[in-house]
């Protein structure tokens, strides 16, 4: 009998990885294709590597107006608002079976179990999801047994007086120490609540319109003015405008952009909703570097995207780091290097 066992000095079969993404991508975008009623992972040569739902197979819970996509703590689910629709969906990754889902298709309240509005759904770290309810002005917290464990703002009141009112609250990211940046449309207002739900400061944005506001460190905050012509701007915590990118015409110009993402190599990625694409930018020299879509036009083939209005991102190292989509990416980038 011959033992299985290598013995210390044995070469160990390592496991495959996919080959490292190509310049401007460090990684994979999650893009929200709202239009289609789709989500899509891309890399930076605009292959699809994953969708949601699977080409030709219908959902198993109805997947309309999805309006965001974020990855869980675990990278092993996809967390995704339908605004319209009135519900928040968690779908396994690349799994793609419906794990938790929370509000009323196409039913919009305030009672428990329904939402009015929802966007920009995140699952914290443990487990609980928090969600932007617009329209019932209040940012909530799920159990994982579909209880509201606690909330921000109020049903009964809607204005800027944070944490007990919010004036539309439209971005509920959270912040490295577990509490929230909050975006409020009205008065056009960035507020920072702690994790014990206090208030630690309030900025007003310069913009007509703030979306989805995004803590980069540093008392910097990145967030997209959903307007048209639009813009991207970086401002402190006290409203000082670091960087803002608006064209007011030509390819550059951006019309309703819904969020905007650093990434790790500093550029910034862009939802530029109403011309059906999503652009990364160089701050350095105020350029798009890449795209996936085709500018102001519409459509679902490949390469092709309708009102993009959320995104995510995977880094490379992070997405080697989980054994299912490790495997999951070395068989799709095969067939994608194969395909040409």
């Amino acid at each position: 009998m011959t033992d299985a066992t290598p013995s210390p000095t044995s070469p160990q079969v390592q496991p495959p990885v996919p080959p490292k993404p190509r310049w401007p991508l460090p990684g994979y975008l999650l893009i929200a294709d709202r239009g289609n009623d789709r989500m899509l992972l891309v890399d930076s040569g605009k292959h699809i590597l994953w969708r949601y739902p699977a080409p030709g197979q219908a959902p198993a819970m109805p997947f309309r107006f999805d309006d965001d996509t974020f990855f869980t703590p675990s990278h092993t689910a996809v967390i995704s608002n339908q605004e319209d629709q009135q519900t928040i969906q968690v779908i396994s990754f690349p799994g793609r079976r419906i794990l938790w889902s929370y509000g009323h298709v196409n039913v919009a309240g305030s009672a428990p179990g329904f939402l009015h509005t929802p966007d920009d759904a995140y699952m914290l770290p443990n487990g609980t999801v928090s969600v932007a309810d617009i329209s019932n002005c209040r940012i909530v917290f799920i159990g994982r047994h579909h209880a509201i464990t606690r909330h921000l703002g109020s049903l009964t009141t809607c204005f800027h007086g944070p944490p007990r009112s919010l004036d539309l609250p439209n971005g509920d990211t959270p912040m490295p120490d577990g509490g929230t940046l909050v975006t409020e449309i009205g008065g056009s207002w960035v507020d920072s609540i702690g994790p014990n739900g206090k208030l630690r400061w309030a900025v007003h944005a310069p913009v007509s319109y703030p979306s989805d506001a995004q803590w980069l460190g540093h008392g910097r905050i990145l967030l997209t003015d959903y307007h048209v012509p639009g813009s991207v701007v970086e401002m402190t915590r006290s409203g000082h405008v670091v960087w803002r990118y608006g064209p007011s015409s030509g390819p550059g110009e951006l019309r309703f952009p819904s969020l905007a993402l650093m990434l790790p190599n500093g550029l910034v990625a862009v939802n530029d909703d109403a011309r059906h694409r999503v652009v990364v930018i160089d701050p350095t020299t105020d350029k798009i570097v890449w795209q996936y879509g085709h500018t102001d036009v519409a459509g679902s083939s490949a390469g092709y995207l309708t009102r993009p209005d959320g995104m995510d991102f995977l880094a490379y190292q992070v997405a080697i780091d989980v054994p299912q989509v490790r495997v999951y990416l070395v068989g799709r980038l095969g067939s994608a290097a194969a395909s040409g």
